[in-house]
């Protein structure tokens, strides 16, 4: 028990040192591509040197938030650090207003294109980082956890993998069906600001996650990107709904993620810390530092691969699909 305590004790401690020792600043970056300034802020560990060639975290504010968010979550992120659950890495939050996190219908703010195409490669440049895949992740909070998603499945060759928390995401694949159970908190006007007055439907389908996976399947397996989505059950906006939407589409179409169904959570209190530590291990274990294959299953594997072939079931017999997908009650 005395060895429990003090191990406790002593991760609150390096858990402050590395929180004392991090700095974060702020700086700005001038685009034709959206309203300029845009505002960054950077979190970098202790010891930070540019030649290390550390990954490169983005960690995407929610809806009405602005770069401040990473100041919220630095001393999660630096728990993250002294535990070993995260490795020394450059975490960046762009103030991005209520964008989505998406290119404008009419043209008038792109904000994808900003972040993949300007912001990253300034970041890396700027701070030394790796331009690596295996080492550029992203993840979010309900706005940033859709724009994780966004970021995620239309470039899975920039980043190995996304941990998208409680994602303002809806239940549908055609916009006519999102009720206004799954939106209240973005009402026609706002929905028009972003995907046209009146909203092109096409332009929507093509911008939810739902369909954006199943479009871009084939680049999404070949990268292996890893996913994982996450939302509270009691969650005050519905979210859960759309998540779970999110869940069975890439269930039903075997495309590989981690998805959990918090009990008891909301979208804000208490449980956030810890499910952002969550996901911050999930992209350690599955992007950041993989862990080496597990030697265990080298006897139990083919040993229940031959009873399957025995009882007549074939290698290549794809799983059988669950019933349809629909949108949550």
């Amino acid at each position: 028990m005395l060895r429990v305590l003090l191990g406790a004790v002593m991760a609150l401690f390096m858990a402050g040192l590395a929180h004392a020792q991090a700095r974060v600043e702020t700086i700005e970056l001038t685009s034709k591509l959206v309203p300029s300034p845009v505002k960054v802020s950077v979190l970098l560990p202790a010891g930070y040197q540019a030649s290390q060639k550390l990954p490169l975290l983005l960690m995407l504010h929610g809806g009405g938030g602005d770069n401040g968010f990473l100041e919220r979550m630095r001393p999660v992120v630096a728990a993250a650090w002294a535990t070993g659950d995260f490795p020394p890495a450059v975490v960046v939050t762009p103030d991005v207003g209520r964008s989505l996190y998406m290119d404008f219908k009419d043209g008038s703010q792109r904000w994808e294109t900003f972040l993949v195409s300007e912001m990253i490669p300034e970041l890396r440049r700027r701070y030394g980082l790796s331009d690596q895949r295996s080492k550029t992740v992203v993840t979010g909070i309900s706005m940033g956890g859709l724009g994780s998603l966004r970021l995620g499945f239309d470039h899975p060759e920039v980043f190995g993998g996304l941990a998208a928390m409680e994602p303002g995401i809806e239940p549908a694949l055609a916009f006519d069906d999102v009720r206004m159970r799954n939106r209240f908190q973005r009402d026609d006007r706002f929905f028009k600001t972003i995907f046209g007055d009146p909203v092109d439907r096409e332009f929507w389908k093509r911008a939810n996650p739902a369909n954006m996976v199943l479009t871009n399947k084939a680049a999404i397996l070949k990268s292996g990107l890893a996913i994982y989505i996450e939302v509270g059950d009691q969650d005050m906006f519905h979210l859960d709904e759309g998540t779970e939407y999110l869940h069975r589409v890439m269930w039903d179409h075997g495309i590989p993620h981690e998805y959990r169904l918090v009990r008891n959570a909301d979208h804000t209190g208490k449980t956030v810390p810890a499910r952002m530590r969550d996901a911050l291990r999930f992209l350690d274990r599955e992007v950041l530092n993989p862990p080496p294959p597990d030697e265990t299953l080298a006897a139990s594997r083919p040993r229940i691969d031959r009873l399957r072939r025995a009882m007549g079931v074939p290698d290549d017999e794809p799983r059988p699909p669950l019933p349809p997908t629909s949108p949550a009650r």
